[in-house]
């Protein structure tokens, strides 16, 4: 009856620094020993464990070093596994929902990337996408392996995670020797961050509460049986749309304008049905998919999400903390891991046109607010055309560059932010952390208000990291924001080219 959980099967990657969780199934109050060894066959770290009445067991190896070539095994009784080509290096846990999860094949340059590029010690764990308890999801997991970049392999990975861990590898290399890089990825395209977190947290606040009681609302008396086949019905409805939305583009170019595209293949067949096997069911991903990997242990946690909250609540920031603490919590206790997210970029077809501007506010004051928190801006990485942008070299990038402070406590490369305001007679002026690049052109993208809360354009001057900002129709100005907008038109950038995160102070 011995079984590791898949993380810890041939070719996974262990964290190295801290303990190291280790957990599967065993005869139930039967001791378990887990002990690592190295390629000569010494062990640099052995523990034991007693299987819980349920049969689940946790064993916490101790702190290893980074290296390759290393078994892990697991004794009970008398039975014994072992784990081949264990690597001990970084592991990051990527979740969000669908510009986390665009697969490398689909994002540029990823064919490209996919085809060649050959490092065994890059290693990408997909956590299967299964929404409900059941045979076939349990099936699906047990089958689950770590997978290698080499040549040809991996090409569903997230795009975003694959040049994250890329540029991670290399700069590894330079600094610290060939540290193996592991990624899990857990994910689903539509989700709200609500998906992500347990019941319990969501009903510790009003925030989380209302999401569980619309959703319970929405989905009152619709039986298991009912919503499967609503979801079959759904799925070809959307299968058929996405043919037609393909071959519109054959006939049109894949540069057409999104609202061409629409006019001939029709408007998405979203949203879909209630139900209690939805992924898209509050706490429902965090049991069905996150709680299968608890507590692996990580060096920190990347996310990608926020659009499908954008118009559904104003109290993303302290749901995003609460989920941030919860995964802190129960991936190991370190209520200061470093958790690196993506904020939303451009695009041009939210409706309300300043949902998606608020939301990006909220994600700020989050990075803002707790430790070992930080934000990769990406204000200028957009496609007003397409809610899933295909770039994400410079994305994956970005969040590299956040994890070069928050885990390695090395100076980031950032582009400007908006540090403090002050009120001056008929003006503001607000400090930068840096200066904007030579012959910027703010014309149309800074805004002021007074007591009204009315916002106006502002007219604008820059010395330095210094910008007055001032409006003949706001004489008393109260609050300053730059970049309220779905879909900026133009993007300011500091002199290293990164843009200037957009604000709203008073």
């Amino acid at each position: 009856m011995l079984e590791l959980n898949p993380l810890f099967t041939d070719g996974c990657v262990l964290c190295r620094g801290r303990e190291i969780a280790v957990f599967g199934r065993a005869v139930p109050g039967q001791a378990v020993t887990v002990r690592l060894l190295d390629a000569s066959g010494a062990v640099p770290g052995e523990t034991s464990c007693r299987a819980e009445a349920d049969g689940g067991f946790l064993a916490w190896l101790p702190p290893a070093e980074a290296g390759t070539g290393l078994c892990l095994e697991a004794e009970s009784g008398e039975e014994r596994l072992t784990v081949r080509d264990v690597a001990v290096g970084e592991v990051f846990l990527a979740g969000g929902q669908s510009n986390m999860e665009l697969a490398l094949c689909n994002a540029d340059g990823g064919p490209e990337e996919i085809a060649v590029h050959d490092d065994p010690l890059l290693r990408f764990f997909d956590v299967p996408k299964w929404a409900r308890p059941c045979p076939e999801a349990d099936e699906a997991f047990a089958s689950a392996r770590w997978q290698r970049m080499t040549p040809g392999n991996a090409p569903w990975i997230s795009a975003v995670a694959y040049w994250f861990g890329r540029k991670l590898r290399a700069w590894l290399r330079r600094e610290a020797g060939d540290v193996p890089v592991g990624i899990i990825d857990c994910w689903w395209g539509g989700t709200s961050v609500t998906c992500w977190m347990d019941e319990e947290t969501l009903r510790s606040t009003d925030a989380g509460r209302r999401y569980l009681d619309e959703w319970a609302e929405k989905s009152d008396g619709v039986t298991m049986e009912a919503y499967l086949e609503a979801e079959r019905r759904f799925m070809a409805d959307l299968d058929a749309w996405n043919a037609r939305v393909a071959e519109v583009k054959r006939e049109l170019g894949a540069d057409a304008p999104w609202a061409e595209i629409e006019k001939r293949a029709g408007v998405c067949p979203w949203y879909p049905p209630y139900g209690p096997g939805s992924q898209y069911r509050p706490a429902g991903l965090y049991r069905c998919m996150l709680e299968r990997i608890m507590p692996v242990t990580v060096t920190a946690f990347l996310w990608y999400q926020g659009e499908e909250d954008t118009c559904r609540t104003d109290r993303y920031d302290l749901l995003m903390g609460q989920l941030i603490g919860l995964w802190r919590e129960r991936f190991g206790g370190d209520a200061e891991r470093p958790f690196l997210f993506v904020q939303l970029p451009g695009w041009g077809g939210a409706g309300d046109h300043e949902a998606w501007p608020r939301l990006r506010l909220q994600q700020q004051r989050v990075a803002d607010a707790l430790r070992g928190v930080r934000l990769a801006v990406t204000l200028d990485l957009g496609d007003r055309e397409n809610i899933h942008p295909t770039d994400k070299r410079p994305v994956g990038e970005r969040l590299f560059g956040q994890a070069l402070a928050a885990v390695y406590g090395r100076a980031a490369e950032e582009g400007p932010r908006a540090a403090a305001l002050r009120h001056l007679p008929g003006a503001v002026r607000v400090t930068l952390t840096a200066p904007l690049a030579r012959g910027s052109r703010t014309d149309g993208l800074f805004e002021l208000a007074g007591a009204d809360g009315v916002w106006h354009p502002a007219e604008v001057s820059a010395d330095g990291r210094e910008l007055t900002l001032c409006s003949e129709t706001v004489p008393n100005p109260r609050r300053a924001r730059y970049g309220f907008f779905d879909w900026p038109e133009t993007v300011l950038r500091g002199e290293n080219g990164l843009p200037l995160a957009p604000f709203d102070l008073n």
